[in-house]
């Protein structure tokens, strides 16, 4: 690739075929990546970012999307090929599982074996174009918008646009950062971004378009937390609470709420069980069930291990509260008491709530969303920071537990009193959960942005270098 000057002459539209040619906006996450059309409300292909793997007689065999992943296939293992920091760790098997969500539901195929592009093979795998129409073309015809984490690394960017040009010969390319496009999505230009996704919580100052990097923080006490939470005061009831997957069960009997299971679990013939990290991954779909049928964030006033103006404990309070029944896969069921309920989530906002054991210890302070947006806003300018405390944006699925947005209000109105605080938050879980996407929606299809894609030429002129000039 060659290199040279920062081309100041835009695009022409011939260069990427102009309006008539839709942009794919591509927004990979730790959980799922979403792709689909820009100016579409919501993405048509969401695929799990986990990948199954298989062993076979010519090597490991990569398996896409939900009927390969939670099918209990020989020795089959599951990764993902983003880190628990929200960043890309295996840049291979991305840009493969990219090109399946983009192939498999929005565009054709690239020409040639599946064998060779990094797909997977029709008997295995759910390859028929489901929704495809006939006016949608290949990756060469449309521009392409990515996203991004607002901490995201130099080389990272570059390997994106690479990936985007040389392996798919995208025409124009874009790199937006995760937190202006949930703000756009919200309508704002400037905003506090509060993204509570599975592996990573992060707040994100935006000012005028614009992300201000070092006011950006981040923890991992977000989703993954939250289900090891479960896990803990599962394992620590007395009797643990069993947690056995679905692909487990052959068979179950109806059983009164605390009593043990009867189920017959499945068996499998010598060296053709699933590998535990399968297991570990079919857990935590039953993590997820109960996260959404069940946990529920502490209303206050005041935090849960605080005290009333009675006098008593909001914890004595909290057990007058009604409890909620789940049943687990065997069939195991009970009415879980509303401690149970709050205190999963409780550490988010108070780490002395936090269950803890050898391997998990306690989160600190710093890491509760309450603290972390206190140091994102020192590293900002004072005199913006009313300003963004009115707009603060919530998106990230894992914060669809109900009453987050609620707390969340109270938190910030303790910490900044006399400050005008608002919370942004949309109601539909589908607008909460796809917050970035539907920003980059918005973005690539507005007649404007046409003059800011990176051109084929451009990049073929100046190389990989130039995304860190153009897209800040």
């Amino acid at each position: 690739m060659a290199t040279g000057q920062a081309s100041t002459k835009p695009p022409d539209a011939n260069e990427y075929g102009g309006d008539e040619i839709s942009a794919l906006v591509l927004d990979p996450g730790y959980t799922t990546t979403r792709a689909g059309f820009a100016g579409e409300d919501v993405p048509k292909s969401v695929v799990p970012s986990h990948y199954g793997i298989m062993p076979t007689d010519s090597g490991p065999k990569q398996l896409f999307g939900d009927n390969s992943i939670h099918t209990p296939l020989p020795r089959i293992s599951i990764s993902n090929y983003m880190s628990r920091e929200g960043t890309v760790e295996d840049w291979d098997t991305a840009a493969n599982l990219w090109e399946y969500a983009i192939t498999s539901r929005l565009t054709n195929a690239k020409p040639g074996p599946l064998a060779t592009n990094g797909l997977n093979d029709v008997e295995s795998q759910e390859m028929e174009m489901e929704g495809v129409e006939t006016q949608e073309k290949s990756l060469r015809d449309n521009p392409l918008l990515m996203t991004e984490t607002g901490w995201n690394a130099g080389k990272d960017r570059e390997r994106g646009i690479e990936i985007a040009m040389e392996n798919w010969g995208c025409p124009a390319y874009w790199l937006a950062r995760n937190g202006v496009l949930a703000s756009f999505a919200s309508g704002k230009s400037s905003a506090l971004v509060v993204d509570m996704g599975a592996s990573t919580i992060s707040i994100t100052p935006v000012h005028d378009g614009l992300i201000l990097k070092k006011g950006v923080t981040r923890s991992p006490l977000a989703g993954n937390f939250v289900s090891q939470q479960l896990r803990l005061m599962f394992s620590q009831s007395q009797p643990p609470i069993p947690l056995t997957p679905h692909y487990l069960i052959a068979s179950k009997t109806a059983v009164d709420a605390g009593t043990p299971s009867q189920a017959t679990l499945r068996t499998f013939a010598p060296n053709t069980e699933p590998d535990p990290s399968f297991r570990h991954f079919q857990e935590e779909r039953v993590l997820t069930e109960f996260k959404e049928s069940v946990v529920t964030v502490w209303p206050g006033p005041g935090r849960l291990s605080g005290h009333n103006q009675q006098g008593g404990t909001n914890m004595d309070i909290a057990r007058q509260h009604p409890g909620k029944p789940f049943e687990m896969p065997d069939g195991w069921n009970q009415m879980f008491p509303a401690l149970d309920r709050y205190r999963p989530v409780e550490a988010l906002f108070d780490p002395k709530m936090a269950l803890s054991d050898a391997s998990n210890p306690p989160p600190h302070q710093s890491q509760v969303v309450g603290t972390l947006i206190q140091t994102s806003l020192a590293q900002v300018e004072v005199d913006i920071r009313p300003q963004l405390l009115s707009a603060v944006v919530v998106t990230g699925g894992s914060s669809l537990y109900q009453g987050f947005t609620d707390r969340l209000s109270q938190e910030l109105q303790i910490m900044y009193p006399g400050t005008r605080v608002r919370i942004s938050a949309p109601g539909n879980p589908v607008e909460r959960k796809f917050g970035s996407w539907i920003g980059g929606s918005i973005l690539a299809s507005l007649g404007t942005f046409h003059q800011m894609w990176i051109s084929k030429k451009e990049y073929e002129e100046q190389g990989a270098g130039i995304i860190e000039k153009r897209c800040k």
